[in-house]
């Protein structure tokens, strides 16, 4: 199903949304991608991420998008080393909770959390990372009786795979053929939404065929990018499959899973994956992403887009096509 994408942010490189609705307005909440020079490989070290800018619109499709300016930059986080990747906020008691992950001067991903009183910040960091933490790609969920999660994990660069059981290994490991394939992790956040409020539990994906979690040569496996939303009552757990360039989803009863593999929701962009959220505004239904048209298929300058997005009368998703070059109009970023 072809859709029509909009370019957010045309004149700079954002990439990696999350977003949410606050206060009647959808705020958007992605990583900046800068030129560093830096060959790319593996590990990520071409992502040259330092600072979050905070946006909003009332019109997702054709409204005006207002840059709030820089909410958070490495230089304010007392433990910082590099890369400030993708994050998410949460509101609880009219404070904003910015979970981001961080390099510390080890060079391991942790998660920060930062502290401000609007949605659009500026955001204050904690003076340490969460006790526990590891890897990449957070995204926090409210859910309906007021508790609060965070999802996080990616592989290769994400170092999720030099995890088990929420200890480090002496060696990476990465499952293959019909191993299970690794799992994001979700944990309940203490009161304060400081910490976590207990260890990382595994987020299972089940194949419905044989009703055990996917192998790790499934292409539809997880990689990356979790986001939860919930419809009709249901949890949907949407992810990227990496270095197989999908965006996919999977449903379950309760915010810990597990959840049963639906499909694909977006099919490969132009760059190497994507990252994306979704999220309900004034009755319609919106997949955030990114793609690396602008830039001209450099995969670490990378441009926000969003499209809407449809069920079935099964609460099946609709599998969206990605844009390809000459598919829409866009602006390119001035180099």
């Amino acid at each position: 199903m072809k859709k029509r994408m909009r370019y957010l942010v045309p004149q700079d490189y954002m990439a990696d949304p999350s977003v949410h609705v606050f206060n009647g307005r959808v705020y958007i909440y992605p990583s900046h991608d800068w030129e560093s020079g830096v060959p790319e490989n593996d590990n990520g070290d071409h992502f040259n991420m330092k600072d979050y800018h905070v946006f909003s619109t009332d019109d997702v499709m054709d409204g005006e998008v207002v840059d709030h300016g820089v909410a958070l930059s490495v230089e304010d986080i007392p433990w910082a080393g590099r890369q400030l990747w993708d994050c998410d906020v949460a509101e609880k008691d009219g404070k904003y909770y910015m979970y981001f992950p961080l390099k510390d001067r080890n060079d391991i991903f942790r998660m920060g959390v930062a502290v401000a009183d609007r949605p659009e910040g500026p955001f204050r960091p904690q003076p340490d990372p969460v006790r526990g933490s590891y890897s990449i790609d957070q995204a926090a969920l409210r859910d309906d009786d007021g508790s609060y999660y965070v999802y996080f994990g990616g592989l290769w660069g994400g170092q999720l795979q030099r995890y088990r059981d929420n200890r480090a290994l002496e060696s990476a490991v990465l499952p293959e053929g019909a191993e299970p394939a690794l799992p994001s992790r979700v944990a309940r956040l203490a009161g304060d939404m400081l910490q976590f409020a207990e260890e990382p539990r595994p987020v299972v994906i089940l194949s419905p065929e044989t009703d055990k979690p996917l192998r790790a040569d499934d292409p539809h496996r997880f990689f990356e990018a979790s986001w939860v939303h919930k419809y009709n009552g249901k949890y949907y757990f949407s992810y990227s499959t990496g270095d197989t360039h999908m965006l996919c989803y999977a449903t379950g009863d309760n915010p810990y899973g597990p959840f049963t593999y639906q499909g694909v929701l977006l099919t490969p962009v132009v760059g190497w994956t994507t990252h994306h959220s979704i999220v309900e505004y004034r009755g319609k239904w919106y997949l955030f992403h990114h793609d690396c048209i602008p830039s001209g298929g450099k995969t670490w300058l990378r441009s926000l887009k969003v499209c809407a997005m449809e069920y079935d009368a099964e609460g099946r998703i609709k599998t969206i096509e990605a844009e390809t070059p000459g598919d829409n109009s866009w602006t390119p970023v001035a180099e």
